[in-house]
Order: C-alpha cells, then sequence, then structure tokens
C-alpha cells in the first residue's frame, strides 16, 4: 500500500524521535569509563586504530578521519584483513577502539588474543556490557539502545548513531585537550575553504599587473579615466620615486564632483589634481600576511580593497572578494 505525503514525513519524524532519545539516554551513561578512554587515546605514544565490521566499521572509519583530521593520528583496520596480516600494522604502543553492537563480532574477536598478546591499551564500543568483546578490553563504553529507529528492528539505525555520536564526543573532548586550533586544523585541510584562508598569503591572490598608479600632479580627467580603467575602485598616488603617497577612490572622485556641484564651481572640478583629494597614509599590508588576516583588517576598517606593499613600495592590490572566493 503506498504511503501518503503525511505518512512520509511521520515515519521519518519517528525515526528522527527514537534517535534524538537514545541519544538523550547515552548522555546519562557518560561516565569516568569515557574519561579513562579518552585519557588513553590523549597519553598514547602510538596511533589510534579503529576496527569494526560491515556498519560498525563504516562508523569506525568517520571516527578515524575525524580523529586523523584534529590531531591525533589514527586509521581504520578491516577486522578481515587485519586476521590476514594487517595486524602488521598495530605498534604495541596504539590504542585499538574496536565497534560492535553485539560484541560478539567473531572477526573482531579473532584478534583479540593478538591485541592482549600485544599489550595494547583497547577500548570498546557495544551494545552490551556483558559480551566477550566487553570483558576482555581495557575500558568498555556502553552504546546500548532500547530500540533501533528501523521498522523492523533488524537495521543498525539507533546503534550506529549512538556510536557515531561516542565517536564524536572523543573526538571533541580530545580537541579540548590537545588545544587543537583552527589554525592547526587548517593545516591538515588545505583543500578546504578554512585551510585556504589560514594557509595562503595575500601574495598568492593579489593582483599585480595594470595597477592604477598616478602622480600628485595627474589631472582628474586621467584619474577618473585610470579607476574605470582598473575596475578597482581606487588609484593609488606615488611619489616620483614609486613610493606609495596616497590613495584616491572612485568615492573621492564622486563627492568632489558634487562638492563643486553645490557650489555651482563645475569648471573647476575639472582643475582638479590627484593632490587636492589623495587620502595620505593609506592602509597598507604585506605580500606574506595570511589572507585571514588580511580580511579582518578589511571587515575592521569597512574596505572591499587594500594595498600590498614591501617597504612602502607598491606590490599589488587585494580585493575582498578574492579572499572570500577562495
Amino acid at each position: 500500500m503506498p504511503l501518503s505525503d503525511k505518512d512520509i514525513i511521520d515515519f521519518a519524524q519517528q525515526t528522527i524521535e527514537i534517535e534524538c532519545n537514545e541519544l538523550a539516554q547515552l548522555k546519562n551513561r557518560i561516565d569516568n569509563s569515557f574519561v579513562r578512554a579518552v585519557k588513553l587515546i590523549a597519553e598514547a605514544k602510538g596511533k589510534c586504530i579503529l576496527i569494526g565490521m560491515g556498519k560498525s566499521g563504516i562508523i569506525a572509519q568517520k571516527i578515524a578521519a575525524s580523529l586523523a583530521s584534529t590531531g591525533t593520528p589514527s586509521f581504520f583496520i578491516h577486522p578481515g584483513e587485519a586476521f590476514h596480516g594487517d595486524l602488521g600494522m598495530i605498534e604495541a604502543d596504539d590504542v585499538v577502539i574496536l565497534l560492535s553492537n553485539s560484541g560478539e563480532t567473531d572477526e573482531i574477536l579473532k584478534i583479540m588474543p593478538f591485541l592482549i598478546k600485544h599489550g595494547n591499551k583497547t577500548i570498546s564500543i557495544t551494545g552490551r556490557s556483558d559480551s566477550t568483546l566487553a570483558k576482555n578490553t581495557s575500558v568498555h563504553i556502553d552504546g546500548a539502545v532500547s530500540k533501533e529507529a528501523c521498522p523492523i528492528g533488524l537495521a543498525p539505525t539507533s546503534s550506529t548513531t549512538v556510536a557515531l555520536v561516542i565517536g564524536d564526543a572523543f573526538v571533541t573532548t580530545l580537541i579540548k585537550i590537545r588545544n587543537f586550533q583552527a589554525e592547526n586544523f587548517a593545516l591538515y585541510h588545505p583543500g578546504g575553504a578554512l585551510g585556504k584562508k589560514l594557509l595562503t598569503q595575500v601574495k598568492d591572490l593579489m593582483r599585480t599587473t595594470e595597477l592604477p598608479t598616478c602622480t600628485a600632479d595627474t589631472k582628474i580627467t586621467d584619474l577618473i579615466h585610470t579607476v574605470s580603467q582598473s575596475r578597482l575602485g581606487l588609484v593609488i598616488v606615488q611619489t616620483t620615486d614609486k613610493k606609495i603617497k596616497g590613495v584616491i577612490t572612485d568615492g573621492d572622485i564622486r563627492r568632489a564632483m558634487v562638492d563643486s556641484e553645490q557650489t555651482s564651481e563645475q569648471d573647476n572640478f575639472f582643475q582638479l589634481k590627484a593632490s587636492d583629494m589623495f587620502t595620505p597614509n593609506p592602509k597598507v599590508i604585506e605580500p606574506t600576511m595570511m589572507v585571514s588576516d588580511a580580511e579582518k583588517i578589511m571587515f575592521d576598517n569597512k574596505i572591499t580593497s587594500v594595498i600590498v606593499a614591501e617597504n612602502n613600495e607598491l606590490k599589488g592590490i587585494v580585493q575582498l572578494y578574492q579572499l572570500k572566493n577562495n
């Protein structure tokens, strides 16, 4: 029988409600076992190894990826591959996190004798505190659920959500313990927007060709032409030895035009020179400044373009839209 639109919405909301209830129960079960587990990971001299089978394996992969990207060297090992040689990837100083809702997953239990003999510290996340896996690990985290969100109660839903959130709790707590900052995160994510912003320097984005410049004697008609042609909304006033003396924006030109109209001295407007309207000591940044710092300067000063210079010599111009798009 086809489901109505309302039925579809009801089932979706019911799923979310069930999983939210399970997470609420999980919150109340977080205790010293979690503290011990986090300390094992934080104090480990080796890596953090995640192992899980099936859906639990997928959750384990996500936890490993999140840990690795936030300062905890981690990776996932498939239990079947581990039993056939990949155990050689695990060193004695490594902490091993094992995920199994039943705590009786055969592929995982088969590798426990190796981990015990090898002296590894182990953490299990299971739905049964009396399971074989829970009883044979250094620390057990209770990931039990009273109800799967699956209508037939078979597909891992609430249980995998709970395991995922426990992993996220590991990640966020370790971020605090390690004092992991945005700059550190960017280092591990150079391809992301944050990574580009925090690791990219102004010189990598600035415009360096056909820069709009003039001298103090440049006439207003030439200024207008230069500003229009560059499409940067400004022109940089330089001394004869190419040092930066000031800046004129298209707004400065418009205000000068309005002032001449209001005083009925339109003819005087065309007699103006750059020296009559430039702003001295404009905001200047260095080419090696990080894009994140440049963006803050532009926001704080409410400007959309900034001059890039070294020893007061013009090197380029960078605009806010460039920073936002990179």
